[in-house]
């Protein structure tokens, strides 16, 4: 990296968010921007999480790009590893690996008032940059509880998306501390090889049947020589998608019925009463993340898994001790306890242009405008932001509409012309932030009677999208300069009166 190196765009993180907006880059004619990646490849979550079972519980066709479809995917739903090769692919086929700057994580980000532009201090070294597209994404950095005790305990600890892959779990007393959607893959996937399986389960969540199969060469040929067979596939499982949309948005009692499917489905395979009752949730079918696997309750069935109703409290020894009381001896310990996500560290590491961080200036929830814009933080953009996640879909598809608005971002930079910076208004951000919280009030993820990692410290549901993502990329289709301050460095005076850079009241100049 050069030592004074500066772009037009800096992007953040080398995941779908990341690569997506490389690539719109390159189609708009921007070719001046990098890419920062923190470590050597790119993939994101998708490289980081390579646990044993590591999948995703979208269907292939509709996670990818739609500008990049894939007609080879192995199965209906694609394991880690092909997602991984997907995204290389992607790379090599937008020719993004000159923009590429791996290894290079971001220290922090501080906005220049006076020459309009971000400072970015990097392990690599230094830049500044026009604009800059943070796409870190909330599943990036792993988050593992404080246990009393556990840094003395002799055995392994990992989180499940840090896995340890030259620890040999054979034959070991284990426990997973979580049930979220990394531990309903890892459970089955180590049950058959390890000695005995401790899981501490906090809350149950509710499972649904996976129903994966092989997708056959015959699929795979059609979808070559006919791509409108890939993208009927892709529009029929986007349409049924967006058809749920209203039961988790606007009617959660109708969720009721997929509730009594999940417990049969989970009749079948636990025949135990006392286990069936440890592992019936007590709230509202999609107020969590609902869970896709066809092997979990299978694996806890076996003779050599023990389900412990309760979070892990304390570590004593080799000891691990729940929060009822139950001890558990264990050689390792696997944390599958999620990710910072209403508290991103990246915001710690972004000061704005009145000097305060983003996470100070989020200290009360995070707020975006359409999910892009940050008041105070002035051509600084991020994708996958507050309220764009999604209960039942692909977060391609929302990836794809941010990156709709930060093309539009970037042209009305050029339209405007000179050293221009866009400030998202704080009244603006209020007005979309308050009417997103509106519509939540009566959605599942709010109303269904848990808590989950959508909601922030304060219980506010920060996260999800309560609505379609066709509402969403509507919503993002292009920016609205009223919504915005313009910011302007004035041209060198000739002579004595010339004023230092300023904010200019007005949505143009």
């Amino acid at each position: 990296m050069a030592e004074h190196e500066h772009v037009r765009v800096a992007v953040i993180g080398s995941g779908f968010g990341g690569l997506g907006a490389a690539v719109r880059l390159r189609r708009e004619g921007i070719t001046d921007f990098v890419v920062l990646e923190r470590a050597d490849s790119v993939g994101g979550a998708w490289r980081d999480n390579s646990y044993p079972g590591c999948a995703c519980d979208v269907p292939s066709h509709l996670y990818s790009f739609s500008f990049a479809p894939h007609p080879d995917w192995p199965r209906t739903f694609s394991g880690q590893r092909h997602i991984r090769a997907y995204l290389e692919h992607v790379t090599d086929l937008f020719g993004l690996r000159p923009h590429l700057r791996l290894d290079s994580e971001v220290k922090l980000m501080t906005w220049d008032n006076e020459n309009l532009r971000w400072t970015i201090e990097t392990t690599r070294g230094a830049l500044t940059a026009d604009v800059v597209v943070s796409a870190t994404g909330p599943l990036s950095d792993p988050k593992i509880p404080e246990v009393p005790g556990l840094e003395s305990f002799p055995g392994k600890v990992f989180h499940s998306a840090r896995w340890d892959h030259d620890y040999d779990l054979r034959g070991k007393r284990v426990a997973v501390v979580g049930t979220g959607a990394s531990a309903i893959q890892i459970v089955p996937a180590i049950q058959p090889q390890v000695g005995r399986l401790t899981l501490f389960q906090r809350t149950p969540p509710w499972v649904l049947p996976r129903v994966d199969r092989a997708i056959s060469g015959a699929e795979r040929w059609l979808h070559r020589r006919l791509p409108v067979t890939a993208q009927v596939r892709r529009g029929l499982l986007w349409g049924i998608r967006e058809l749920q949309v209203q039961a988790f948005t606007k009617r959660p009692d109708e969720l009721g019925l997929v509730e009594q499917f999940a417990k049969r489905n989970m009749a079948r395979a636990i025949k135990d009463p006392a286990l069936r009752a440890k592992l019936t949730p007590d709230y509202r079918i999609g107020c969590k993340r609902i869970l896709l696997s066809s092997a979990y309750y299978p694996a806890l069935a076996r003779p050599n898994v023990d389900v412990v109703a309760s979070g892990l409290s304390e570590i004593r020894g080799s000891t691990a001790v729940a929060a009822d009381g139950t001890e558990a001896e264990v050689d390792a310990i696997i944390f599958s306890t999620g990710f910072h996500v209403t508290d991103m560290p990246i915001a710690e590491r972004v000061v704005g242009a009145e000097g305060i961080t983003l996470a100070e200036s989020w200290k009360n929830g995070m707020r975006a405008l359409r999910g892009a814009s940050a008041a105070g933080f002035p051509n600084w953009m991020t994708i996958i932001g507050p309220n764009t996640g999604l209960g039942n879909s692909s977060m391609i598809l929302v990836i794809e509409s941010q990156l709709n608005y930060m093309a539009d971002y970037l042209r009305q930079l050029d339209v405007l012309g000179g050293r221009t910076a866009l400030d998202a208004r704080p009244a603006a951000v209020d007005a979309w932030t308050d009417r997103v919280q509106e519509r939540m009030k009566r959605t599942v993820w709010n109303t269904g009677g848990c808590t989950s990692w959508y909601l922030d410290a304060s219980g506010r549901n920060t996260t999800i999208w309560p609505g379609t993502t066709t509402e969403f990329r509507r919503a993002t289709r292009r920016v609205d300069l009223a919504e915005y301050e313009v910011l302007r460095k004035p041209a060198p005076a000739a002579g004595p009166g010339a004023g230092p850079a300023g904010r200019k009241s007005g949505a143009a100049a």
